[in-house]
């Protein structure tokens, strides 16, 4: 098992031929431990922050499905013992990837720099709250195999499960983010905020996209890896998963009051307007 620092930058990043000259490298500052080797072409990202048992079980539940990825966890420093190394090393995790920085945006982007620089050629992401149907990751890996670059999850295709679903989240899916991020994008997207999503190499290294940058922090960047995978000429699928929220307690979401709620809505609509877009590489809406 090794722990390493990382920086606001990989210094030796270019030489090592993980992203190509000229791309924006800003990752938050975080720590990776690794207790293993790189086994596999992809990688399966989970996201979490305090999630307890949840975590634990999912962990589980992934261990018969994740034998063509290796499993990271991208954590926010959880302080609830559900990211203890040890636990972690004897579940199958290849590395925990841990930062001071919060937000989600934070999160994906130290994930995808991390995955870029051990040479990936995909990365699968879902949260670590348990809401997933994680048997679908062998169906995320084998499109990303066969060329996809953007392979997104939907609770809302044929063949696909969701259940519990708050209404105001059901309402704004369909008839909010869907329909406008669908226009912006040039491609139909059914469930557009679901994180249970598989990106290529390919597309991560894009010079349009440019995704490792210092202005992803909180949901941005999930909306703008959706937003921007179709304008760049990137193969799209969309496959059914599976959505359960539990029916008792707290529902496990970082949308979870007004505040964030409208913090989502401006930067939905940031990314439609092609605020996100590099300088360089700003088609016409």
């Amino acid at each position: 098992m090794t722990t390493t620092a990382h920086r606001e930058e990989f210094p030796d990043a270019a030489a090592l031929g993980v992203r190509p000259a000229g791309m924006t490298w800003q990752p938050p500052r975080f720590d990776s431990t690794e207790f293993f080797a790189r086994r596999t072409r992809n990688c399966v990202v989970v996201i979490v922050w305090n999630e307890g048992d949840r975590l634990r079980d999912q962990l589980e539940r992934m261990r018969s499905h994740c034998d063509q990825a290796d499993v990271l966890i991208a954590d926010w420093r959880s302080d609830d013992g559900s990211t203890a190394p040890e636990a972690l090393r004897r579940a199958g995790v290849r590395a925990l990837l841990t930062t001071d920085e919060g937000g989600l945006g934070t999160a994906i982007r130290m994930a995808l720099a991390y995955a870029l620089e051990q040479g990936y050629e995909g990365v699968v992401t879902v949260d670590g709250n348990g809401k997933d149907g994680v048997q679908a990751i062998p169906r995320f890996i084998r499109e990303l195999d066969a060329g996809y670059d953007l392979v997104q999850g939907s609770r809302f295709l044929r063949g696909a499960e969701h259940a519990n679903t708050p209404l105001d989240r059901y309402v704004g899916i369909r008839f909010v983010v869907s329909p406008l991020l669908s226009i912006a994008a040039r491609y139909f997207f059914t469930d557009p905020t679901n994180g249970f999503r598989g990106l290529s190499r390919r597309y991560l290294t894009d010079p349009g996209l440019q995704p490792i940058r210092a202005e992803f922090v909180r949901f941005n960047l999930q909306l703008y890896l959706v937003y921007r995978a179709r304008r760049l000429g990137c193969r799209i699928v969309e496959i059914p998963v599976r959505r359960v929220y539990p029916t008792g307690g707290s529902i496990p979401t970082k949308i979870n009051d007004l505040r964030t709620k409208l913090l989502f809505l401006w930067q939905l609509v940031r990314t439609v307007a092609g605020t996100y877009n590099p300088d360089d590489h700003c088609p016409e809406l």
